[in-house]
């Protein structure tokens, strides 16, 4: 099924008699993905409304993610939170869409600064489970009116509804780039490093760490925008402010900063490798000793050491219960299986919030169409 329009699609969901799979370009099968008949937003597409000077971009739900950047970089301007591509961690095809990026809330190294894509999302219009159409939020970045579906909606994996048009605030692309780059810290040093630059007043717009870098050791980036005289004068003051965690390089070729930070963003370490990949969000500076405790696995830690992206090799012996058991033991957090399989995909909910994820789903998705058991509920 491939409605070309809203009407279209709402008239279908409203006959609809059994569950659906909610499908924008098929690039991110994370979490429990039935062979349910799949419902595509993909004749849904086209950019709505641009308006550069309003920092404001409103476009169809199908519409793909590389139109709307060709069209926001025609114009200087970007979608600030840099979001991820997952074909290559995940071997998938197609072309990622606006509507599966908001509704997998998908983001990147740049969230540490400007926030996550939910953030940036101004409104949105989708097609509940009653085959109803529901427009919430608006066009403009001061816009506060009744229950914030906006930001519920991103990150629900199409469980809550079918997405149809969604409005992001955009920002303008940075004339210079600099990164600092620190070789051979151990993890603990390096998520030191990077929390000390994050607290810096310089402006920090990434801030990661591989524990292999291209040559195999260790290498820790922290990233730098704006005018040049201002990333110049930044990167100076910084690399005094971190001296004690050794020299560092300053790389501000726009193409070489440009791919290593989409290498950090899209995982770049573990495409192609045997294995399972976790995303786990916890305390940064507890990030360390949660790698540590989980031996056999590689991590690339972002934001700063809040965000780790585990690969865990065939075999190693580190599944899903042993990372939550670490998790545990230190201060929390949340695993989310990206490639593999496991029976929790997703972080169990304790039962107050269980209970209201439930009651959720019931109120805008009543008869359990759309991505049954896609989060872990019952289908």
């Amino acid at each position: 099924m491939e409605p070309r329009n809203e009407e279209e699609l709402a008239n279908i969901v409203a006959g609809a008699s059994a569950p659906m799979r909610i499908e924008g370009g098929g690039t991110r099968p994370i979490g429990h993905v039935t062979d349910a008949p799949v419902l595509s937003t993909r004749g849904l597409s086209g950019i709505t409304l641009y308006e550069p000077g309003a920092l404001t971009l409103v476009a169809q739900a199908g519409t793909p993610l590389a139109e709307a950047e060709a069209a926001l970089a025609a114009e200087g301007q970007r979608l600030a939170f840099e979001p991820m591509d997952h074909r290559a961690l995940l071997g998938t095809s197609g072309a990622p869409t606006l509507g599966g990026m908001v509704a997998a809330n998908v983001s990147g190294p740049r969230r540490i600064q400007v926030g996550a894509c939910r953030d940036s999302l101004l409104g949105v219009r989708f097609v509940d489970g009653r085959g109803q159409v529901i427009r919430n939020g608006g066009r403009v970045m001061k816009n506060v009116t009744g229950y914030d579906l906006v930001k519920l909606m991103a990150g629900s994996y199409g469980t809550l509804g079918v997405l149809t048009e969604v409005a992001l605030k955009v920002l303008p692309i940075p004339a210079a780039t600099g990164v600092l780059l620190f070789e051979g810290l151990s993890d603990e040093r390096a998520v030191s490093a990077l929390s000390r630059a994050l607290r810096s007043p310089f402006e920090v717009t990434g801030a990661a760490h591989t524990q292999k870098g291209l040559d195999g050791a260790p290498v820790t980036m922290i990233r730098l925008e704006g005018s040049e005289a201002s990333v110049a004068y930044r990167a100076d003051r910084l690399t005094a402010e971190l001296s004690e965690f050794g020299s560092c390089a300053l790389e501000t070729d726009p193409e070489n900063t440009k791919a290593g930070w989409t290498w950090v963003r899209d995982v770049a370490p573990f495409h192609g490798r045997d294995g399972t990949v976790w995303r786990l969000s916890v305390k940064p500076t507890e990030a360390p000793a949660i790698v540590a405790a989980l031996t056999g696995a590689e991590a690339l830690y972002d934001w700063g050491g809040g965000l780790i992206w585990l690969f865990c090799p065939a075999g190693c012996g580190v599944d899903g219960r042993r990372i939550r058991a670490a998790l545990a033991e230190h201060s929390g957090g949340h695993a989310t299986l990206i490639r593999g399989d496991d029976p929790h995909p997703f972080q169990p909910l304790a039962e107050p919030l269980q209970t209201l994820q439930t009651g959720l789903r019931a109120r805008f998705d009543p008869r359990g169409l759309f991505n049954p058991g896609r989060m872990g509920q019952a289908a």
